[in-house]
């Protein structure tokens, strides 16, 4: 797994899946001059999925892009399921948030 900032890199995948699928060759992230304007949330690297209660860990650089637009991502990978599921059925293991919010 790699990461991007183009949004038209051929080895993106887009939102939810509906069958186990390993994870994207590559994901999107802010470039690091728009990482550079500050967090609007902390940066938190572990969320556990609603529906099986297992914990999945970030890269820092996808939790820094969470952490600068909360937004930015619609759907995220539970590492025990094998999916991407929308954020929503997420929260952070550190504050029980929910991801996205």
């Amino acid at each position: 797994m790699s990461l991007t900032t183009d949004p038209k890199d051929k080895d993106l995948g887009h939102g939810v899946d509906t069958k186990v699928v390993p994870q994207q060759k590559k994901y999107l992230v802010l470039s690091q001059e728009e990482l550079d304007k500050g967090f609007v949330r902390p940066v938190r690297t572990t969320y556990v999925h609603d529906v099986c209660g297992d914990e999945t860990k970030v890269n820092i650089t996808i939790a820094e892009t969470y952490a600068r637009n909360p937004k930015f991502y619609g759907s995220t990978y539970c590492i025990s399921c094998g999916m991407h599921l929308h954020v929503s059925e997420f929260r952070w293991s550190k504050d029980n948030e929910v991801v996205g919010s």
